[in-house]
C-alpha cells in the first residue's frame, strides 16, 4: 500500500471548550441575550402538529410585560385568587429554603438545596397540573410539593432524617418521595426519572386512566443518555407526558455551554423526536403555567409528549456543598434580565389592584412564622447529628414487598450482634 500523502497544505485540527463569559471579578453584561417583548411569540392549538411550530423552540414565550401588566395570547387569564395562591406558594419555598439553609449551617442536617429564582417553575407547574397528576422531579422542585400543600414539617422530618421520616432516613436530605401527593422519589442519579416518567404515562395511557405525568431535569442533565432514551419512547407511544427543561444556566460549576447552550436552544432538541417544543421565560409565573396548561391539555388529547425549556438563573450556589463565588461573577444574579419570580408576580398583582406593599409584608411576616414553628415541630422528633433516629433493622425494611431469605439471615445475624453488644439500636 502507498504511502499516504501528507497533508502539509492543511491547518492542524483545534479542540473547542466551551468558556463562561464572566468569571469571579469580571463585570457582568447580559445584553446580549435576547429577550423578545412579553406577548409576542404566538400560540398555536394543541391540536397542531408538532412540526407546525418549531419556530417556538427558538422563541420564548413570556406573558408579563415591563409595565407588569399580563399580555399577549399566552395570557392564562388567572383570577386574582389564583395569582395570590402562586405568591403565597412562591413565598412560602423561599421561606422554607432560607430556613433549612441556616439549619444545614448550624449542623442541622448535612446537606440542602436552595431553588431561590426558580420558584415559579415548579409553584406555576404544580397550579396548572391536575393534583393527581404524577410528578417525577428533580432535587430543586420543592414548590411541587409545597404548592400541592404538602406538610412542611414532613419534608423537615426527611431533611433531618428524624424519627419522624417517613423514608426512614434512607434517602439523603431533600430527596423526598410523597406517593400521596403524586410526588415520585426524588434521586441523586442524574434524569433517571425521565424514563420513569415515560413508562408511568404509557401505563397510565395503557390503562385508559386520564392522569398524565410530567418530569424535571436541569440543562446539564440532557447530556445523560436516559434524556435521550426516554424522548425517543415519549415521541414513539406518544406518551402523555411534560418534558420540562430548567436551564438555569448552570450545571453545578460547568455553565450550559458545556451541555450544548452555545449551538442551539434545549427546546430545539425536541424537534429532532417530533416532540412539541416551547421556550419559556422561567422567571414569569404566567408563562409557566399557560406553558405547563397547554403541554397538559395536549398530552390528555393525546396529541403526545411536550418538551419545555424553562429559561431561568439558578441565583444561589448548587448546594450547601458550593461555593459560586470561585466560579462565576458575584453579578450575575442581580443583573439576570428576566428578574425575580416572586417580585414580578408581586408587581402584577399590584398593578391590577389585586395586591399591595402591606398584605405583602403582612404575609411574609405569616409565611416566616409559620415556617418557623413547622421547624420546632420538626425538630422535636430531632435532627441528623444526634444520633441514629431509626431502629437499626429497619435498614431491611422497604426494599422488597416480601423480603428475600438471605436479607432475613442477615437481618438476624445483625440483631443478635446488636443485642449482644448491649448497643440499643435493634428493635427486637
Amino acid at each position: 500500500m502507498a504511502d499516504e500523502p501528507t497533508r502539509t497544505n492543511l491547518p492542524p485540527l483545534s479542540l473547542y471548550v466551551p468558556e463562561p463569559k464572566f468569571r469571579p471579578g469580571d463585570a457582568v453584561d447580559f445584553t446580549s441575550v435576547p429577550i423578545p417583548p412579553a406577548g409576542e411569540t404566538r400560540r398555536p392549538d394543541t391540536a397542531d402538529a408538532a412540526g407546525d411550530f418549531t419556530d417556538l423552540a427558538y422563541q420564548l414565550v413570556r406573558v408579563l410585560d415591563e409595565d407588569h401588566a399580563a399580555v399577549g395570547p399566552w395570557n392564562p387569564r388567572l383570577s386574582p385568587d389564583v395569582l395570590r395562591k402562586m405568591l403565597r406558594a412562591m413565598v412560602e419555598v423561599r421561606a422554607f429554603d432560607e430556613r433549612m439553609f441556616r439549619a444545614q449551617r448550624q449542623g442541622k442536617t448535612s446537606f440542602y438545596m436552595k431553588c431561590t429564582g426558580e420558584e415559579a417553575v415548579s409553584v406555576a407547574a404544580a397550579t396548572a397540573l391536575a393534583s393527581d397528576d404524577m410528578c417525577f422531579p428533580s432535587y430543586r422542585q420543592q414548590g411541587l410539593l409545597i404548592a400541592r400543600g404538602w406538610s412542611m414539617v414532613d419534608m423537615m422530618n426527611q431533611i433531618y432524617s428524624n424519627k419522624g421520616d417517613r423514608l426512614q432516613g434512607k434517602q439523603l436530605p431533600i430527596m423526598y418521595s410523597v406517593r400521596d401527593a403524586s410526588f415520585f422519589s426524588i434521586s441523586g442519579n442524574l434524569t433517571t426519572q425521565y424514563p420513569q416518567a415515560v413508562g408511568w404515562a404509557m401505563a397510565s395511557a395503557a390503562k385508559g386512566d386520564t392522569r398524565i405525568a410530567a418530569a424535571w431535569c436541569g440543562e446539564g442533565s440532557t447530556a445523560e443518555g436516559d434524556f435521550h432514551s426516554a424522548c425517543t419512547f415519549a415521541s414513539v407511544y406518544r406518551a402523555p407526558v411534560i418534558f420540562n427543561v430548567v436551564n438555569n444556566q448552570w450545571a453545578i460549576s460547568s455553565f450550559s455551554g458545556f451541555a450544548g447552550a452555545e449551538s442551539t436552544t434545549f427546546a430545539a432538541r425536541a424537534i429532532g423526536y417530533g416532540i412539541a417544543g416551547l421556550r419559556v421565560d422561567g422567571n414569569d409565573a404566567l408563562a409557566v403555567y399557560a406553558a405547563t396548561a397547554w403541554a397538559a391539555e395536549r398530552a390528555r388529547t393525546n396529541q403526545g409528549p411536550t418538551l419545555i425549556e424553562h429559561f431561568t438563573y439558578r441565583v444561589e450556589g448548587h448546594s450547601t456543598s458550593d461555593d459560586p463565588g470561585q466560579y462565576r461573577s458575584a453579578g450575575e444574579p442581580s443583573a439576570w434580565p428576566l428578574g425575580d419570580p416572586v417580585a414580578r408576580l408581586k408587581a402584577h398583582l399590584i398593578a391590577i389592584g389585586e395586591w399591595d406593599e402591606e398584605r405583602h409584608a403582612a404575609q411574609d411576616k405569616d409565611v416566616a412564622e409559620g415556617v418557623k414553628r413547622a421547624q420546632k415541630e420538626a425538630e422535636a422528633n430531632g435532627i441528623l447529628g444526634h444520633g441514629l433516629h431509626q431502629p437499626l433493622d429497619t435498614l431491611f425494611d422497604g426494599v422488597f414487598e416480601e423480603m428475600p431469605w438471605h436479607l432475613r439471615e442477615q437481618q438476624a445475624q445483625m440483631i443478635a450482634e446488636e443485642t449482644a453488644s448491649g448497643r440499643p439500636w435493634a428493635r427486637k
